[in-house]
């Protein structure tokens, strides 16, 4: 089993920043990504940005582009992410996901609240 715990979120004003952090524990055998997902009620769950563990390749949201940076550090199976100029529509649950294998893996997800 994967474990998943993400931290960094909480309640920002627009035009702010914040950097959720995601680390990865348990049976870690061979990644073959991470990324962010985020979540409102009542909406499906959207990829927000992702990254490849083999040569890091980074994909995101158009919503994301310019504004998210997704990052990672191997060595501790961690990722970040980035987030500047937040708006109010950023508000979500945000969820980190783990790709190994045939398995994928969620966090519990990490709330962001952008205020007006």
């Amino acid at each position: 089993q994967v474990q998943l715990v993400e931290s960094g979120g909480g309640l920002v004003q627009a035009g702010g920043s914040l950097r959720l952090s995601c680390a990865a524990s348990g049976r870690i055998l061979s990644v073959n990504a991470m990324g962010w997902y985020r979540q409102v009620p009542g909406k499906q769950r959207e990829l927000v940005a992702s990254i490849s563990s083999s040569r890091g390749n980074t994909n995101y949201a158009d919503s994301a582009k310019g504004r998210f940076t997704i990052s990672r550090d191997s060595a501790n199976n961690t990722v970040y992410l980035h987030m500047n100029s937040l708006k109010p529509e950023d508000t979500a649950a945000y969820y980190c996901n783990l790709n190994q294998g045939r398995e994928s893996y969620w966090g519990q997800g990490t709330q962001v609240t952008v205020s007006s």
